[in-house]
């Protein structure tokens, strides 16, 4: 049912990122693969508690990808390891075919590979475009306020909201700023860390309805959601997390299926 975990699948890869074209200065894709990520025996630890123990997985462009596992199997340490928010101890995360390991967050998000945290970490005292804007502190081209423009269309709630402080939006509208402020960035990948932690389902679903539209449009995603059922149902690929290392690995649908995922995973969501 799946290959072993730091080699993909065969089939498409779907289609180009939508929202920056490739930079000839970056390192560059396998064409046969287009593995746009690629994470090989990676561990990290905090003290002596070892969180991540050989960790290996590949995002390929163009696709969603999938963590999914209980709380405390590592899948935000996995982003954190990934983004330079914690440096790893050991193995290798290649980034279009640069090795990034242990690169400083600033340095890796520069590159186009940008998390938007657990617990969305919006600026509360600052307003609404003022978070956008910040997004967009590490570009030097012209399109900052045509992208300001373009995320408000994509989030009309925002819009309506753009001069009031972040700190008084809901949590829902917390989540959207933040997936707003990361797409300001022009992200060639983009790794969200539990979108749907603590919103009311209602919300849940415009949030997952955000992940496909971005999807559709070609982006590539790197999920990390405990909702299990709400992330195979966007995903293309999938990684079971268990204890620091991967499980399972297969297809997204494919793993939807499987009565044993369905008994660990899918039974407390709706």
């Amino acid at each position: 049912m799946s290959t072993p975990p730091g080699l993909p699948p065969s089939g498409a890869t779907g289609a180009t990122p939508v929202f920056v074209a490739p930079d000839p200065s970056r390192g560059t894709l396998d064409a046969a693969t287009a593995q746009m990520l690629v994470v090989e025996d990676l561990h990290t630890s905090y003290g002596a508690i070892e969180a991540l123990r050989g960790l290996s997985f590949v995002v390929r462009q163009g696709t969603v990808v999938a963590l999914i596992g209980a709380n405390g199997a590592g899948k935000s340490t996995t982003l954190n390891s990934i983004s330079g928010i914690i440096v790893p101890t050991r193995g290798t995360v290649r980034f279009e075919g640069r090795d990034i390991t242990g690169w400083r967050a600033d340095r890796v998000a520069g590159l186009g590979l940008v998390q938007v945290p657990e617990g969305r970490q919006i600026l509360g005292p600052l307003t609404v475009e003022e978070n956008l804007q910040l997004g967009a502190y590490s570009r030097r081209d012209g399109g900052v306020r045509a992208d300001v423009t373009r995320t408000f269309e994509r989030f009309p709630r925002l819009a309506e909201r753009r001069r009031q402080l972040a700190g008084s939006l809901s949590g829902g509208e917390q989540q959207m700023l933040a997936i707003g402020r990361a797409l300001m960035a022009r992200p060639r990948l983009l790794m969200l860390d539990e979108p749907s932690l603590g919103l009311a389902p209602l919300i849940v679903r415009e949030v997952f309805a955000i992940i496909a539209e971005l999807k559709a449009q070609g982006s590539t995603i790197l999920l990390v959601e405990q909702n299990a059922r709400k992330a195979l149902a966007v995903a293309d690929e999938a990684y079971v997390l268990e204890g620091g290392t991967i499980a399972r690995h297969g297809p997204a649908a494919q793993l939807r299926d499987d009565p044993s995922i369905v008994e660990a995973y899918l039974g407390r969501h709706a």
